[in-house]
């Protein structure tokens, strides 16, 4: 885990709000010189907490507006299996995300796909069919927020005793 300071932290924050903004104008909202925006922006990179810059689509505008959450058990209830479902759903252009996840549940896949139908015949003809699937679910998504930002949580209040997070 690393540590950033306000400044490391206003930099994040301007980013995730605007990566294509110049290196002045990221130094001017964050109230420090262009050299030293460039040299902590570079230092967040090297430390891993950038780690690329990406742009953000409008699934609607793709023609994508439908959005679910397909829970998949698997059997066998292998390393090889969990990872041969996991890199199968993550190479699909239908999927935003895949979650390896604990439950009843092995595996999490957030999708997007043009319509109800289209969601419909893909979990159906796509999905169902693999012998490796025993239980497949879907729930529609009906609204989507994604974080606009991430940064470092606040240090956890103590209240007369030590925090295990601490």
């Amino acid at each position: 885990m690393t540590s950033m300071d306000a400044v490391d932290q206003a930099i994040l924050r301007r980013l995730q709000h605007d990566g294509r903004q110049t290196n002045r104008e990221l130094a001017e909202e964050v109230g420090v010189a262009p050299s030293t925006a460039l040299e902590r922006t570079r230092a967040l990179r090297a430390r891993g907490v950038i780690t690329g810059f990406h742009a953000a689509v409008d699934l609607e505008a793709l023609g994508r507006g439908v959005q679910a959450l397909i829970s998949i058990r698997i059997r066998p209830q292998s390393r090889e299996a969990i990872e041969s479902v996991r890199d199968h759903m993550a190479a699909l252009p239908e999927t935003l995300g895949v979650f390896v996840v604990t439950g009843a549940e092995d595996v999490l896949v957030h999708v997007a796909v043009p319509s109800t139908q289209y969601l419909h015949d893909f979990v159906l003809d796509r999905l169902a069919r693999r012998k490796e699937f025993v239980d497949v679910r879907t729930t529609v998504v009906f609204d989507y927020v994604p974080a606009v930002e991430q940064s470092e949580l606040p240090a956890p209040e103590r209240r007369g005793r030590r925090s295990r997070y601490a």
